[in-house]
């Protein structure tokens, strides 16, 4: 038994810090490039792990320095990861460029071999665990981890930023479904992200219907009261793997069974802890150290006109 399993994507990050953001056709020098590993699911399973929860992975590797680096630290962290590995595949690995406002631009590289199939999963693997988390990437494999989740009464998270190709069946199996920005209004074709967000637990189902809006923080419709919680001012390094950590936030603290709102303050916290450090998983820190964040550090204004239709 588990606190937490995630089925979704993992990947090797190449940052690369910039001063400014290059213009077409310019040429422009940069003075280092560090590894670190990534991955959406795979990031906020870490951070899961780290804060105390256990924790299982599910994912495809490479047989590559890539897969390896993986495998490692999984195995340093102490997360049960259920690697399919793929014999002469390369691993999913992003270069990612950062900007001097710490702002990412990310360019991804996966190899077709690695995508997750719903064979490759073992049903032990999911009801054997508290709650799941997908990222919705590799869609079929996501959908049937979601059904077997429901059937044993276990809820389902998930990040998606993308209309991937049989996505609403995950949806309709998706409790606590939080995405980036546009991806309700490109999910429902209504502009005003509070309708869009209202039409998805209307028509979906899910208990909790949410978008992330980066320094304007989260915004949420329970079925009752939309909660707009802005986020927390910090120092910001580099916004890669906010997200990630964000839905770690979330999950660990829908495990407590806090209120809500607290729910989203400490995911809130956790993703601009984030954001101080270089890389996807560079700013986790202790449960202690978000409280402190949360105690300490002021909040962007509330703006509900950053949800308005633009």
């Amino acid at each position: 038994m588990v606190d937490l399993v995630g089925v979704g994507l993992n990947a090797t990050d190449t940052l690369i810090p910039l001063a400014t953001f290059p213009e077409r056709g310019a040429k422009l020098e940069y003075t280092e490039s560090t590894i670190m590993p990534g991955g959406q699911t795979a990031s906020t399973v870490m951070a899961c792990q780290t804060w105390g929860m256990r924790t299982r992975y599910v994912g495809k590797i490479g047989s590559d320095d890539a897969g390896r680096l993986h495998r490692s630290e999984f195995a340093r962290a102490g997360v049960d990861a259920r690697l399919v590995e793929v014999p002469n595949a390369l691993s999913p690995q992003s270069l990612i460029l950062v900007d001097g406002g710490g702002e990412r631009t990310v360019l991804c590289r996966r190899d077709e071999r690695l995508l997750l199939t719903p064979e490759d999963l073992d049903r032990a693997w999911i009801a054997s665990a508290r709650v799941l988390h997908v990222d919705g990437y590799e869609t079929a494999a996501a959908t049937l981890a979601a059904q077997w989740a429901r059937a044993a009464g276990i809820p389902v998270v998930a990040d998606l930023d993308e209309i991937y190709s049989g996505v609403n069946d995950l949806i309709r199996n998706v409790d606590y479904l939080i995405v980036s920005r546009d991806f309700p209004a490109r999910l429902t074709g209504e502009r005003d992200l509070k309708q869009a967000l209202q039409a998805i637990r209307g028509h979906y189902g899910c208990r909790l219907a949410a978008a992330t809006l980066g320094q304007d923080g989260v915004v949420a419709w329970d079925g009752e009261q939309f909660l707009l919680r802005p986020a927390f001012r910090v120092n910001v390094v580099d916004t890669t793997g906010a997200g990630d950590i964000f839905h770690a936030g979330f999950i660990y603290a829908l495990m407590q069974e806090w209120p809500l709102k607290r729910q989203l303050d400490f995911a809130c916290a956790a993703a601009a802890l984030n954001c101080t450090s270089q890389g996807a998983r560079g700013g986790i820190r202790g449960v202690d150290h978000v409280h402190a964040l949360m105690q300490n550090t002021p909040r962007y204004t509330e703006q509900w006109s950053a949800i308005s239709p633009r």
